[in-house]
């Protein structure tokens, strides 16, 4: 048995769908089950009964688990111990991003982490900045990359930077022409937009109500690189942060300036309340806190 193992066991069994599991994790779904594959075939037992709808411990599965978190608990504190004789910081920190955020190069804050404080161990996850809000609040993350500024409650908040909207459509489209568009322009056209978990697609929804523009949402996506690639194909305009018009897969759309009335892209980094997290938890945000802002 290996100590990822038992990481892999308590998460599934906390999630109880696989895909969630690995998501949190880290790993791929196939990775996460060829684990507890394994782990079932080295101790001879079924550990979770598989059905279409959930994954649910058997007996064998109950009775290991208690000693997984047990053992889970045990690594953490050896590594918070070895961390304080050292002066690094040590542990586990839970990070969260809504993808392609722009102001902040996340995966590039990762890897400066994990260069210089080897004994933090790093859980990474991507989601929808409503998603991560939630997910910050009844603390499966401790700290989250966002685009929004909703429903924070006592959540902290570090701003990380601004950037503005823009319009992007195919060059044959009838909004392909002039420099920027006007609020009455954008009613009943056919738009590519986010799920609504994404941040982007609320602030459009808002916007466009605040202006009385009616839209046609034709496809809806979770997914930057399909927005841009269903633009392409004329399938819709889309709304936008600057950068992604910036991205090379963006090459060939005409951008357009958004009405100066039009709401700004804002990146946070949200927390739980320092009251609400234990020293080494708070020591760990500290230190990524920093990172973060050195890396704008």
């Amino acid at each position: 048995m290996e100590l990822r193992q038992m990481e892999y066991l308590v998460t599934l069994a906390d999630e109880q769908q696989f895909t969630r599991a690995a998501a949190i994790c880290g790993v791929s779904q196939s990775g996460l089950s060829a684990a507890i594959r394994s782990l079932e075939d080295e101790l001879g037992v079924s550990l979770f009964d598989r059905t279409t709808r959930r994954v649910e411990p058997t007996d064998a599965g109950h009775a290991l688990l208690a000693h997984a978190r047990t053992i889970l608990a045990q690594a953490a504190a050896a590594r918070d111990a070895v961390g304080r004789t050292t002066d690094q910081p040590a542990g586990t920190l839970r990070i969260g991003t809504e993808q392609c955020l722009g102001v902040v190069d996340v995966n590039a804050l990762l890897e400066r982490v994990h260069h210089r404080h080897p004994l933090v161990e790093l859980h990474y996850v991507q989601a929808g900045s409503h998603e991560l809000t939630t997910r910050v609040r009844d603390d499966s993350l401790d700290i989250a990359f966002v685009a929004t500024g909703e429903h924070l409650g006592t959540l902290d908040r570090t701003e990380l930077g601004q950037q503005s909207l823009v319009l992007l459509a195919h060059p044959g489209h009838d909004l392909a022409t002039g420099d920027t568009v006007d609020w009455a322009e954008l009613a009943d056209q056919d738009y590519v937009d986010f799920h609504d978990s994404w941040a982007i697609r609320s602030l459009n929804d808002d916007a466009c109500t605040t202006h009385g523009v009616r839209r046609r949402i034709r496809c809806t996506v979770n997914d930057v690189h399909t927005l841009l690639d269903l633009v392409h194909r004329r399938l819709g305009v889309a709304i936008v942060p600057q950068h992604v018009a910036a991205k090379p897969q963006a090459a060939g759309l005409i951008t357009r300036a958004m009405p100066a009335d039009a709401p700004r892209w804002t990146v946070s980094a949200i927390t739980r309340s320092d009251s609400d997290s234990d020293a080494s938890t708070r020591r760990l945000l500290d230190l990524l806190r920093n990172e973060s802002l050195a890396a704008v």
